[in-house]
């Protein structure tokens, strides 16, 4: 096993013990050290001064100078696990130029050793009560759910295609805007903003990429993210799930099942990310399509679910809970619990989009179609409760690191509280709404694109300035097998058509 393969171990650690909300004991390559509140410099800490330009391992004296926040943390998360693959790959290397024997044995070894671990890290007992207020079963899910008025619309309404154009076209440019900067901190951002030259927080596309010839996703290069060279909506994932929506409620109906989201991934899917790469694979190794979530996925509760979620609200206008039950049936492929709430809840907001005047009124008409008691809908309270002191970006930015220090950028959680932000922010201004969120960091891409399908179900096409889709020349790229392109009108059509079928079904 060649010493670099140690650096996805560090990965998968990286992303279970964010799960586990206590200390825990790791025992890696012989030497013992703790992780969590009561955490003290170890050997790990002195090995990372020695391997590190940066003390800012010193966990003890960053504890003891840095003041705890105004905002309470959602989770109190173990310091994470540095610096183990470079000790490993550093010294390997360095054995093997000393001309040491066994060498690559060595380091097999200690890959099976944190191989264990991590499986013992993984198998940690869960909180039992909020295990219950977390079920993944469908029918659990609705028996915590709220009062609500589960569906607002039993007809589609005359300015349907309007309103669903514009969710699309918002969802397009508030995608695009984000994909060149998806995961940049404010600092960076309005750093990159100020040497361009370009307005901050964001009122058009970025005039320049940084390393503009970059390829992007297989199909883009990063500068075709720019009005100058955009031709078309550059390929993103999101969009690209998306439009995998629509061929799976083309080819198997509004009553698919898991197992046809897992037909339609392996047949559609060239790779995916976090936890929908671990679905894929183990599709692929022949592992049934409920299960296939569930297996060494580590992601359970990231974003890439609810970045699924819109075409479940294009397809049931005014039915929440329709559109929350499809959500449900394709997160299952690659989430658990927050993962797949996150999920239900954006799809039903989407759909309540196309019934209400106010996104405000969609965002709390989608809690009505999670569990009362989840951490999502928990956090979405909060989100909502906070939004009249969000004033922008900064606010939003800052918030969101004083109650979610250690989330991973693509996690759900705080990337719901900053889509809710957005809306909230920009209200009926089409441009302050996907520029704001955009501006506010973390996954950016995905937060902006969510925010615009929520935008333009309430307020239609006629509120996108036009410099959003100037370029867009009615077509998308994507990456999808067999399908290199769409027409953005018809897309709208077909979606059209879905919602005809299911809102008479």
């Amino acid at each position: 096993m060649s010493p670099e393969n140690t650096s996805a171990l560090r990965w998968a650690i990286h992303r279970i013990a964010p799960t586990i909300p206590f200390s825990v004991p790791l025992c890696l390559c012989g030497k013992s050290f703790r992780t969590g509140p009561d955490a003290r410099p170890s050997f790990d800490v002195r090995l990372r001064k020695v391997l590190s330009s940066d003390c800012l391992s010193n966990v003890s004296f960053l504890r003891k100078h840095v003041k705890e926040p105004a905002v309470k943390r959602l989770f109190d998360y173990p310091e994470p696990v540095e610096g183990w693959d470079l000790a490993i790959n550093r010294y390997a290397t360095q054995k093997v130029e000393f001309g040491a024997r066994g060498v690559a044995e060595k380091v097999a070894e200690i890959e099976a050793l944190l191989t264990r671990k991590i499986a013992e890290l993984d198998a940690l007992p869960n909180d039992p009560e909020l295990e219950a207020a977390e079920p993944d079963d469908l029918a659990a899910i609705k028996a915590l759910r709220p009062p609500g008025s589960r569906r607002l619309l039993t007809t589609l309404p005359e300015d349907f295609r309007d309103k669903l154009e514009g969710a699309w076209l918002t969802r397009c440019a508030g995608c695009t805007l984000g994909s060149i900067v998806e995961g940049w901190k404010v600092d960076r951002m309005e750093a990159w903003a100020e040497y361009i030259g370009d307005a901050f927080p964001l009122v058009d596309y970025w005039s320049q990429a940084e390393q503009p010839h970059l390829p992007r996703l297989k199909m883009s290069v990063r500068h075709d993210y720019t009005p100058a060279k955009m031709d078309g909506v550059p390929s993103d994932d999101d969009l690209n799930y998306t439009l995998l929506g629509l061929l799976v409620l083309e080819e198997y109906g509004p009553d698919f099942t898991v197992e046809d989201i897992g037909a339609a991934w392996v047949e559609y899917l060239p790779f995916a990310f976090t936890a929908e790469g671990v679905a894929l694979e183990n599709l692929r190794n022949g592992v049934p399509a409920m299960q296939a979530g569930a297996l060494n996925n580590p992601c359970q509760n990231y974003i890439g679910a609810d970045i699924r979620s819109d075409p479940w609200g294009y397809a049931a206008p005014g039915w929440p809970e329709k559109a929350a039950e499809m959500a449900w049936r394709d997160a299952m492929i690659s989430h658990r619990r927050n993962g797949i709430f996150s999920a239900m809840y954006w799809s039903a907001a989407i759909a309540a989009a196309f019934a209400v005047d106010d996104p405000m009124d969609a965002l709390r008409i989608g809690l009505e179609e999670i569990p009362t008691d989840c951490i999502t809908a928990r956090e979405i309270r909060w989100a909502l409760e906070k939004a009249p002191s969000i004033s922008g970006y900064k606010d939003a930015a800052a918030l969101c690191e004083e109650r979610y220090p250690g989330l991973w950028k693509s996690h759900s959680i705080q990337n719901n509280a900053l889509t809710v932000w957005g809306l909230a922010v920009g209200g009926a201004d089409c441009t302050k709404v996907i520029g704001e969120t955009v501006s506010m960091g973390q996954d950016n891409d995905c937060t902006a694109a969510t925010a615009g399908s929520v935008f333009g179900a309430v307020y239609g096409a006629g509120a996108i300035p036009e410099h959003w889709t100037r370029n867009f020349n009615n077509k998308i790229h994507c990456y999808l097998n067999g399908h290199p392109t769409f027409a953005l009108d018809d897309v709208v059509d077909r979606f059209v058509a879905q919602a005809e079928q299911v809102m008479a079904g």
